[in-house]
């Protein structure tokens, strides 16, 4: 089972359950992979930004919402990994901003 909410609730969680999150999660891991190889790609840049929102809420929604997990550290992790890297992706997106605008005058 995924992180430790199997353990908190393990009635809740069936095969079906589990295999679509580990997809989920496995696709979301190449799509982050290929954002960190192509950092300069916008729109690739914009759907890895909006992964680590649906993670965010994904994980906030179980334990604030549905109480279906509580705050252990294997919830804590991911809810901060998924903190740090909006954060630094949202530092990271002005920069992206600015690296366009150059190019556009370095063309005119």
């Amino acid at each position: 089972c995924v992180v430790s909410m199997c353990s908190l609730l393990p009635y809740a969680v069936n095969g079906l359950q589990a295999r679509t999150f580990g997809v989920w999660t496995l696709l979301s891991s190449v799509i982050r992979c290929l954002c960190a190889i192509d950092i300069r790609n916008r729109t690739l840049y914009h759907i890895t930004l909006f992964t680590f929102f649906l993670a965010l809420a994904h994980f906030l929604s179980e334990v604030f919402i549905y109480h279906t997990a509580a705050l252990t550290i294997g919830v804590m992790a991911p809810l901060m990994v998924a903190s740090f890297s909006i954060m630094g992706m949202l530092i990271g997106l002005q920069y992206l901003e600015v690296e366009a605008l150059s190019q556009k005058k370095k063309k005119n």
